[in-house]
């Protein structure tokens, strides 16, 4: 059914935005801010976006106010980049994009985020607490980069978030209300946590769709653990101490959210194994199963299979040792002819036994593979997928020559890949080389790295191809490819940071040497 607005309806096929955005289907409304949510088509682009209308009378003064401060905060959001929040594409204002007789008081364009609805998802059932300790925790870690950049981006309200394909919850309606804080998204966290873990929603002004969660006549909210008892004690007060603001012990950073959930998602997963890995060893024993890493398969002509395979195995490692042990019986008796087989050993031409009296040559190690003389990058840049920072202004230092001058990244409170996968540098060469080593002088001792290749200079990290990987040591540490790799862009991705004095982790990287083969 469609919404009454100030001069039309907001309906399925209707267009907005000076006759650019064709409305597809809602997704929710938030009646805290008159903000209705809805899938669009771009006329222009021929791509499906995200709209997020404020709906209300541009005679009412009030009203404009507010929605103005919404679209500011929204334009300002748009410079910020993160995989847990989509893109805002444009913001339109009554007079740039929008009239007065549309109905609306602004629009905000984001990009379109594939995936199901957060409300569908929990109207099934409560989600497994550990796996909703890590899709709070991927939404937390763009909860604390917006916020280390001065941004509110105002997830409070669950119809704003979007489930992705591969099980991150993203922020798909961007635009903050205009008295939204920091501290409102850090409840907001424990408001999402709280509804994967009983579908219920904690905050108000929450979708009808949702029930709100229970208080006690203190007007504190029911902890978890008292609706749904699976729920670990630790997940479900990280809950209501993010959610509540008075007493003790209550936690006000999204950083502070991110080390409980770590730890506690940890601890469930490894419950969890534990208990599936029990009951497969159960089944197995019980009805003869036969397992596989995803669902059990209960399949006859394959049990048989592999019992036959099993047995001829036994046989074939019995005929093999009773072989051996006659070889060794007429070795030691000192037979030169005997029923039992004859043994031919044939040396190959680098192990011919020495004659009699002569000392064998010593063992040499296979000659490391020829390289050429080093090649260096036309340019170097920081690789971030989804995020910002790790110093970009210094990355030129890595490639330059010298020693003294470096290039490190952050400092993170946690080893990846707990914030993310990962960071490193994406190097381009004038002219494709063929590389076969690459020599990097660390700073530091305990950093893991991989080099990958890619097609071009800004690549999605799983369109890059690992073709070597290495520890790296306090100084210079050398990197074979496994094989000489042909590329014109190549990425030093560190996936393990070293650590510092202070406990923090970081990795500097003071030079980068590569190698083609010679």
């Amino acid at each position: 059914m469609g919404i009454r607005a100030q001069g039309g309806s907001l309906a399925p096929g209707r267009v907005v935005g000076d006759g650019r955005y064709r409305l597809l289907a809602q997704f929710g409304v938030d009646e805290r801010a008159a903000a209705h949510l809805w899938r669009a088509r771009d006329g222009q682009l021929k791509r499906d976006v995200a709209l997020t209308l404020l709906v209300g009378d541009p005679a009412d003064a009030e009203a404009a106010r507010l929605a103005r401060r919404t679209l500011e905060r929204a334009a300002h959001a748009s410079k910020f980049g993160h995989g847990g929040v989509a893109r805002v594409l444009d913001v339109l204002s009554l007079g740039s994009g929008v009239t007065s007789s549309e109905g609306l008081l602004g629009v905000v364009v984001a990009e379109w985020t594939k995936g199901s609805d957060l409300v569908d998802l929990v109207a099934q059932r409560p989600v497994a607490p550990a796996a909703a300790a890590r899709m709070v925790q991927a939404l937390a870690e763009a909860v604390d980069h917006a916020h280390q950049n001065g941004l509110v981006l105002g997830l409070d309200h669950p119809q704003r978030l979007r489930l992705t394909p591969d099980g991150a919850l993203k922020l798909a309606f961007p635009g903050p209300l205009p008295e939204a804080t920091l501290r409102d998204d850090v409840k907001a966290l424990g408001a999402v946590l709280y509804l994967l873990l009983t579908g219920r929603w904690a905050l108000p002004g929450g979708p009808a769709a949702i029930p709100a969660a229970p208080h006690a006549p203190t007007g504190r909210v029911i902890p978890p653990r008292s609706l749904v008892p699976t729920v670990p004690v630790e997940l479900s007060s990280l809950a209501v101490r993010t959610i509540e603001d008075g007493g003790h012990g209550g936690i006000r950073t999204s950083a502070a959210i991110l080390r409980v959930l770590d730890q506690v998602a940890e601890a469930e997963e490894r419950t969890q194994l534990i208990k599936a890995v029990g009951e497969e060893e159960a089944v197995a024993e019980s009805d003869g199963t036969v397992w596989t890493t995803k669902k059990p398969v209960k399949d006859v002509a394959r049990r048989k299979k592999l019992a036959f395979g099993v047995t001829v195995l036994v046989v074939a490692t019995v005929v093999i040792l009773a072989w051996g042990g006659m070889i060794l019986i007429n070795l030691f008796q000192g037979e030169s002819k005997s029923s039992g087989p004859k043994i031919n050993v044939a040396a190959s031409s680098s192990q011919v036994a020495p004659p009699p009296g002569e000392q064998p040559p010593p063992a040499q190690k296979p000659p490391a593979p020829a390289v050429g003389a080093a090649v260096k990058p036309s340019a170097v840049a920081v690789y971030n997928p989804g995020s910002k920072g790790d110093s970009p202004g210094k990355a030129r230092n890595a490639t330059d020559g010298d020693s003294v001058t470096s290039w490190k990244t952050d400092q993170y409170d946690k080893q990846f890949p707990v914030l993310k996968d990962g960071v490193g540098l994406v190097v381009t060469f004038k002219d494709p080389i063929n590389l076969s080593q690459v020599k990097i002088d660390a700073a530091s001792a305990g950093s893991k790295v991989e080099i990958r290749s890619a097609d071009k200079k800004n690549p999605k990290l799983d369109e890059t191809k690992v073709v070597g990987s290495g520890d790296l040591a306090a100084g210079e540490s050398t990197i074979a490819l496994q094989q000489p790799q042909q590329g014109q862009y190549f990425i030093i991705w560190i996936t393990q940071l070293g650590e510092d004095d202070g406990g923090k982790f970081v990795t500097e990287l003071k030079e980068l040497t590569f190698l083609p083969a010679g």
